[in-house]
């Protein structure tokens, strides 16, 4: 993601191409995300945006002043936080389990100074019955969209 202030169209390879190493073949797509002010960057085989970007795009909908929203699956967390209208994170990470997507999780929710007791955590994947009952034992809540 970049500040809309500091996007330009004709600087989008370019800007990607320095988080991530493209091939000359791929195509780099954008698409603004106007209630953070930002756009979101990125390349896909078929073009479609990645998860993080429906992440971020679904923080507004949280009625909650913490907003955490989580995606788990294919061995990468999606992971997306903001409080109140301030977005505070948008990252992927690569989990093989989910004892280590829990360890990003609340490695993010600590460094962002989030209080997992008063927080909802919203999960935009499946999890097993396990798994979500984990989550319960840390946030005050657990929601299914």
């Amino acid at each position: 993601m970049v500040p809309s202030r500091c996007f330009e169209e004709g600087d989008a390879r370019c800007i990607l191409g320095e988080l991530y190493p493209l091939a000359e073949s791929e195509a780099v797509s954008f698409l603004e995300v106007p209630q953070y002010d930002a756009v979101f960057l990125f390349s896909t085989p078929d073009g479609q945006p990645p998860v993080l970007y429906d992440l971020v795009s679904g923080l507004e909908a949280c009625p909650e002043y913490n907003k955490i929203l989580l995606h788990y699956g294919d061995g990468v967390l999606n992971l997306a936080i903001a409080q109140g209208g301030r977005l505070l994170l948008a990252n992927s990470y690569p989990a093989p389990d989910f004892t280590t997507a829990e360890y990003y999780l609340f490695l993010a929710v600590k460094s962002l100074q989030i209080n997992p007791e008063v927080s909802t955590v919203t999960v935009k994947s499946p999890l097993s019955q396990e798994e979500e009952m984990s989550l319960y034992r840390y946030f005050k809540s657990v929601e299914r969209p």
